[in-house]
C-alpha cells in the first residue's frame, strides 16, 4: 500500500507558544488510523494544521504525495480532505437537504460517489429530517448531518474530530456502525475519540500524542495488549 497522508515534523504555535514539536505520522490507502491523547496534548491542532485551519510553522504535510502545508484551508478540501469537526458546525438556516446538495462534488472520482440520496439511506432519519433546517435537528441527527456533508464531497481522507462526543449510547453506536461501514468500503479516515476500546475494533494504526509530541505508534493488536498505554497516556 501508499502512504496517502504523510505528516512530518510538524511544527505549529499560538504565537510566541509552540504547541506542536515534530508530530509524525503516515496513512496508508484504505486505512483507518487514530490520533489519541488526553485533552490538551495537541490532537485537534493537528488535525486543523492538516486541514490548513492553522498555519505550519515547520514539518511537512502531503496528500498522496503533493505537499500541501501553506494551502488555503478551501485547496485542500478540493485536493481531497473532509473534515468532520468538533461540535459539528452545521448551519442553523439551511434545511438537512440543502447542507447536502450545497456541498455535493465528487473529489475523488469515483465511479459510485457518495450523494444526498446515499447519505439518506445511509442515515434514513435524515431523510425524514430533509426539509427540517439545522437548528431543528438533535445533537445526535446534527452529528449524522456533518458526517453526510463530508461524504459527499467524496473525499479521498475522512476526519472526525469526536465525532461520538456528548450524543446518547444509541446515537453513538449508530456512527460506529457508520464508521465500520465506511471502513468496509475502502473509506481512509482519521479519528480523534475518546472510547480506546471501540477504536482498536476499527482501526488499524494508533498515534498518540502526548503534550504536542508523538509518545507512541502502533497497531491495534500492540495497544489492546498493553494496557499500561492506556493509563499512562489517555487516562482509561
Amino acid at each position: 500500500m501508499n502512504a496517502l497522508l504523510e505528516v512530518e515534523g510538524l511544527e505549529v504555535a499560538y504565537g510566541l507558544s509552540q504547541v506542536l514539536f515534530g508530530v509524525e505520522f503516515a496513512i496508508e490507502e484504505g486505512q483507518v488510523a487514530t490520533l489519541l491523547g488526553r485533552n490538551g496534548m495537541g490532537k485537534t491542532t493537528t488535525i486543523r494544521a492538516i486541514c490548513g485551519l492553522e498555519p505550519v510553522r515547520g514539518g511537512r504535510i502531503a496528500l498522496a504525495g503533493a505537499r500541501l502545508d501553506g494551502w488555503r484551508a478551501d485547496r485542500i478540501g478540493r485536493a481531497g480532505i473532509a473534515l468532520v469537526p468538533e461540535g459539528r458546525q452545521v448551519f442553523p438556516n439551511l434545511t438537512v437537504r440543502e447542507h447536502l446538495l450545497a456541498f455535493a462534488a465528487n473529489r475523488s472520482g469515483r465511479r459510485e460517489p457518495w450523494t444526498p440520496a446515499r447519505v439518506f439511506a445511509l442515515f434514513p432519519r435524515l431523510a425524514e429530517r430533509a426539509g427540517n433546517l439545522g437548528n431543528q435537528l438533535s445533537g445526535g441527527e446534527q452529528q449524522m448531518l456533518a458526517i453526510g456533508r463530508a461524504l459527499v464531497t467524496n473525499p479521498r481522507l475522512l476526519i472526525l474530530d469526536e465525532a461520538t462526543e456528548g450524543l446518547a449510547p444509541l446515537v453513538r453506536e449508530e456512527i460506529w456502525a457508520c464508521l465500520a461501514n465506511l471502513r468496509q468500503a475502502g473509506q481512509t479516515i482519521l479519528v480523534v475519540d475518546k472510547y480506546v476500546d471501540r477504536l482498536i475494533a476499527l482501526a488499524d494504526r494508533h498515534t498518540i500524542i502526548e503534550r504536542g509530541r508523538v509518545a507512541w505508534r502502533g497497531s491495534s493488536a500492540e495497544l489492546a495488549a498493553d494496557h499500561g498505554i492506556w493509563h499512562r497516556y489517555l487516562g482509561v
